[in-house]
């Protein structure tokens, strides 16, 4: 008897001391990021030096992005460099998990269809008919007072309102210029409001139009671009008095820079008047010109051809709608690379067309956007993007055989706006939550066993699903309640540090686990121990990754004796 007392108290106090304050926890799932073209063999050198280094340290996973949203338009040397990155992974003991579907970085893709960009309408566009073309007329014409910064007084700039007085962070300068006689130069930036210099002009516009706004910049000595936000220089435009940013474009600008040209787009939207605004940041004790700036209405600039998607040509005053084939040859942009560097396509009529010549033509059509450095969002109302996920699954079954599989569902920034989305009456929310789960039942299909993992931004209420969000960025609608429509068997990885306890509780709280998304190519490991505090006090958490996306892997072996040796 007294035997089994002296066991139950031992019990006892094991429990008691395993439930204290430590409550330090070796997660199951210890993973690292790579991301790799497998273009050449000394990439896969590089995946088996980062493997070496995460098994020795205690890591059990790479998470492999690799362009496997192609894998039928791949050649067979990236078979077999893919091949050999599974046997490292069995050889180092790492699970090899397949990081793709993406939807808000499309590029994969649109690799297979350029048309499945997300699309934005243009509504009944001006296009006049002369030697069998249309072509777009502005409809009203458009300019800005002053592009050329000629004009100027003691009172300030012509047209324009500056940060501060003309001369304190902004200058007319007629030493270094671009046209005319003058340029415009930012300085001082350090003493400026969060060291932050703008110029800006309201501009009359017609909604649901499409334009384009180009300069020439040169730069001297600024401060380099933050790798995860907006570059130095934007040409920041605002929509109406709500101030609605449309246009997301990062403009290429190294710290030093010759005169060089400029140019994005934007859609209007429902906003007849627009807030044109360059805008420099952390210049630091750096210089900056800009000049000739311009503002324009284009026409058939990326147009976009799917079901979706549909062009509509209407005469003006007849009211006729015109059959594509019949009157006019298919529309197509031929160069249709989501950038504003080229002319859209006129509109041909053909031979025996009841398209007379002369006649003002209305045309509302749908074009693709371009967002930040390389993101050109994709439809998740459209088919045919299922179709071409549901031969890369099979495709990336049969090469890795994997136990799980990651979703590169972040950062959605466009979609809800065409015609493939209207009609099916759902919110934002309910379109990604329908594709989430479409997408994890071809995962399933392909490997009943799977375990599925997707980013947390664009289903947390405390990121990118924000309940109090007005927009984000150029989507239709928000993302609120997107949670709510996607399988409780997905696991979730949360990487929103600032936001770390809450997210991870919210999810939690529904039932789901959890894995932190830590390390963000920090200069130390204070993130990673950030996340596993919070992982700790959080039911059905379940993995840590080692998040590069700048490769910066000199931290590895520490993040893995950190997570994998928790004393």
């Amino acid at each position: 008897m007294k035997r089994y007392l002296f066991l139950a108290l031992v019990i006892l106090f094991v429990l008691i001391g395993s439930s204290g304050g430590d409550n330090k926890k070796v997660y199951p799932y210890r993973w690292v990021r790579v991301g790799s073209g497998l273009r050449s063999d000394k990439d896969v050198e590089k995946i088996r030096q980062i493997a070496q280094t995460a098994s020795q340290h205690g890591l059990n996973g790479i998470l492999l992005s690799s362009g496997l949203d192609t894998m039928d338009l791949q050649p067979s040397e990236f078979y077999q460099r893919l091949q050999k990155v599974k046997e490292l992974g069995a050889s180092f003991g790492l699970e090899i998990i397949p990081s793709f579907m993406s939807v808000g970085y499309g590029g994969a893709v649109l690799a297979h269809d350029k048309n499945l960009a997300a699309g934005l309408p243009v509504k009944d566009a001006l296009f006049i008919v002369e030697n069998s073309e249309a072509r777009l007329t502005a409809d009203p014409p458009v300019r800005l007072v002053n592009g050329g910064f000629e004009k100027s007084s003691q009172d300030g700039l012509d047209g324009f309102l500056l940060s501060g007085k003309l001369g304190q962070f902004v200058s007319v300068d007629t030493n270094t210029f671009k046209e005319g006689k003058a340029s415009l130069r930012f300085d001082n930036f350090r003493n400026a409001p969060d060291e932050t210099v703008n110029i800006d002009q309201d501009v009359q516009v017609h909604p649901y139009r499409h334009y384009r706004l180009s300069c020439w910049v040169k730069a001297e000595n600024l401060k380099p671009s933050d790798p995860f936000g907006d570059s130095n220089f934007q040409l920041k435009v605002l929509g109406g008095d709500e101030q609605r940013p449309l246009q997301y474009e990062n403009p290429k600008l190294s710290p030093t820079d010759d005169w060089h040209k400029v140019t994005v787009g934007f859609n209007t939207w429902n906003y007849d008047k627009v807030r044109i605004m360059p805008s420099v940041s952390g210049g630091g004790n750096g210089k900056f010109w800009i000049d000739d700036l311009n503002l324009d209405e284009v026409g058939l600039i990326n147009v976009l051809r799917r079901p979706g998607t549909p062009i509509t040509v209407r005469g003006e005053s007849s009211g006729m709608t015109y059959q594509e084939g019949r009157d006019f040859v298919k529309v197509l942009d031929p160069i249709m690379n989501f950038r504003y560097d080229h002319e859209g396509p006129p509109i041909e009529i053909v031979a025996g067309s009841r398209i007379p010549e002369g006649e003002r033509l209305r045309v509302s059509f749908y074009h693709g956007t371009f967002i930040y450095n390389d993101q050109t969002p994709i439809c998740m109302s459209e088919p045919k993007l299922y179709e071409i996920w549901r031969k890369q699954a099979r495709l990336v079954q049969q090469a890795l055989s994997p136990k799980y599989y990651m979703l590169n569902m972040d950062e959605i920034r466009t979609g809800g706006s065409c015609e493939a989305c209207k009609r099916r009456n759902m919110t934002m929310g309910q379109i990604l939550g329908d594709t989430l789960t479409k997408q994890f039942n071809l995962l399933k299909e392909a490997n009943p066993k799977a375990e599925i993992f997707v980013w947390s931004d664009m289903l947390d209420p405390n990121h990118n699903a924000g309940p109090d969000q007005k927009w984000y960025y150029l989507a239709e609608g928000t993302y609120v309640d997107s949670w709510k429509y996607i399988p409780k068997g997905m696991n979730i990885v949360c990487w929103y540090y600032e936001m770390r306890v809450p997210s991870l509780k919210h999810f939690s709280s529904l039932g789901f686990r959890t894995m932190a998304g830590s390390y963000y190519d920090g200069d130390n490991l204070d993130n990673p121990k950030g996340w596993l505090e919070a992982l700790d006090n959080t039911p059905g958490a379940c993995g840590i990754l080692y998040t590069t996306w700048l490769n910066k892997y000199d931290l590895l072996g520490p993040f893995g004796d950190l997570v994998s040796k928790r004393e």
